[in-house]
């Protein structure tokens, strides 16, 4: 699951000094940001692999799961377990990988033999868990276990002329999908608290989606940012790549430990 992925990297020889009025967004003068995302670390081989995890969006998203399977009138922690695992398998890993081959958005040095591997095993990984949780939970788990698999290839791969891979295929994918699965592998049915509570986590993925697009852009391709705004009183406050940057990143790990917490939170109170 990535929430989009940039064009190819701006031009190396692009090195021009930024007038005033402009900045390079942020890092070398001229040029995009060497970090692809706020939580990437530098190239190595274990900082690529973290990157290419998307921790924080990973753990948003896993907690979606979690939201769904407390929402149940009876959780099952190895069935919850069962169901974060293969969440895990199939979006923190097969749907980034995937992603990461289209463009190499991340700029990690992972080989495209290595993510092609973990796609597919991260996949096979998922569907056998969900083969096993319809064992337990009953055949009502067996669409979403379907479902699942297609949306991470569909989305990341963007088939069926790109469809799934829009805002609101992100939100219903990434967000309302997680809470439904979670608590149908608990119950094998469906019940309005949780359809509620995917109406939720589709507004939030969407508003998401809204912060971390232009966010992607700003660190991905802007070159150079340029502007000012002109206050009432006639001060002027020059805008550069932080100033834009800043707020938009700043909301999205709020946002991300929030929904982290109140995840923990709820799974905490049910199990008490």
């Amino acid at each position: 699951m990535s929430d989009g992925r940039a064009s190819s990297p701006p031009d190396p020889q692009a090195t021009e000094s930024a007038l005033p009025g402009e900045s390079a967004l942020p890092g070398e003068t001229g040029r995009a940001s060497p970090r692809p995302a706020y939580y990437a670390a530098g190239p190595g081989r274990w900082r690529d692999w973290w990157t290419l995890l998307h921790p924080p969006y990973t753990a948003w998203h896993l907690s979606y799961v979690v939201i769904g399977g407390a929402l149940a009138p009876r959780v099952r922690l190895g069935w919850l377990a069962a169901s974060v695992v293969a969440f895990f398998l199939a979006v923190g890993l097969a749907a980034h990988a995937l992603d990461e081959l289209h463009g190499r958005p991340l700029r990690t040095r992972i080989s495209s033999a290595a993510l092609v591997t973990v796609s597919i095993a991260g996949l096979a990984g998922a569907v056998g868990l969900g083969i096993a949780g319809i064992t337990r939970a009953g055949w009502g788990l067996l669409p979403f276990m379907v479902a699942g698999p297609i949306l991470v290839i569909a989305y990341n791969a963007e088939l069926f002329g790109g469809i799934v891979h829009t805002d609101l295929g992100f939100a219903a994918a990434w967000g309302a999908f997680p809470v439904l699965t979670g608590y149908v592998a608990q119950t094998g049915t469906l019940a309005v608290a949780p359809v509620l509570a995917a109406a939720a986590a589709l507004a939030l993925s969407a508003a998401q989606r809204g912060l971390s697009t232009p966010a992607r852009t700003l660190r991905r391709r802007a070159v150079r940012v340029e502007g000012r705004i002109t206050l009432a009183d006639g001060q002027t406050t020059v805008l550069d790549g932080q100033a834009l940057l800043a707020p938009l990143e700043l909301a999205l790990r709020a946002m991300s430990w929030s929904i982290v917490l109140l995840a923990a939170a709820m799974l905490i109170a049910r199990l008490a």
